[in-house]
């Protein structure tokens, strides 16, 4: 099967799939962060605007600005309260539409493995942050097997499918993320593993949350329904289940950060 490319355009099901998970994870980024109030924030890739809100609803920032490329997500995430502070741009994380040193901090938050040229995207945030100013970002460990959906992907692959995968997937390791972060020339360069639990009220709604949106709904919908239903029950059987139905989930993220050079 062809390798299929992750193109996420509606934010609704984004926000139940990922948002949820992103702002779990993305709580213990900005707790580790520090970040002092009143600062610029540039929201590198901030999708349907849950990054985006989390920092307005924690940082107290002067000034916000948020860029995609996907249109649909970014009409999502101006339906959000933080709409009333923040810019939301359409654009790519190559080649950023703003000022040399216009922010105080940039950040991406589980995007820079979807981006096709990691080492540019981060020569970005760098050119765009003031010095002294801070560069960070947080992604899960897909090659560690710390992304949300590895219990759907899995068994995907099991069956002989060739689950999406991010096409720079392998920048999400922790040396590789600190390597980028050097090699822009960033100082005082520090990592850390973020790990999240999400609870769910059964497995049907773990199912329903992990199959949204772009990364595995096309594979599953061009399945057979009885091949569905062993997807399912192989699922199943690799969460725990608690007595009530209830079940939860734990996903890894490794996350970096560092500032520019006065």
């Amino acid at each position: 099967m062809v390798e299929q490319q992750i193109r996420f355009n509606d934010g609704a099901a984004y926000e139940e799939m990922m948002g949820k998970w992103s702002r779990l994870a993305g709580d213990v980024f900005l707790d580790w962060l520090a970040a002092p109030k009143g600062l610029r924030w540039a929201d590198i890739g901030c999708g349907n605007g849950a990054s985006t809100q989390l920092i307005s609803d924690r940082c107290a920032p002067a000034a916000l600005s948020g860029i995609d490329p996907s249109q649909g997500q970014l009409d999502y995430a101006r339906k959000r309260p933080v709409s009333s502070l923040a810019e939301f741009t359409l654009g790519d994380a190559m080649d950023l539409p703003y000022p040399n040193a216009s922010f105080d901090a940039a950040v991406m938050a589980l995007v820079i493995f979807f981006v096709p040229d990691p080492a540019r995207g981060v020569a970005e945030m760098v050119r765009i942050t003031r010095p002294g100013g801070i560069v960070a970002a947080y992604a899960w460990d897909m090659p560690g097997g710390g992304f949300p959906l590895d219990p759907v992907l899995t068994e995907l692959k099991a069956l002989g499918m060739t689950p999406p995968r991010p096409p720079s997937a392998d920048v999400s390791r922790i040396d590789n993320m600190a390597a980028l972060w050097t090699q822009a020339g960033l100082r005082d360069v520090e990592t850390r593993e973020i790990s999240v639990r999400r609870h769910f009220t059964d497995f049907d709604a773990f199912w329903h949350a992990s199959t949204l949106g772009a990364t595995v709904a096309p594979t599953i919908a061009a399945l057979p329904s009885q091949t569905v239903t062993e997807l399912r029950d192989k699922v199943r059987a690799r969460l725990n289940i608690a007595g009530d139905g209830s079940t939860s989930y734990v996903a890894r993220a490794n996350a970096v950060k560092g500032q520019v050079p006065d």
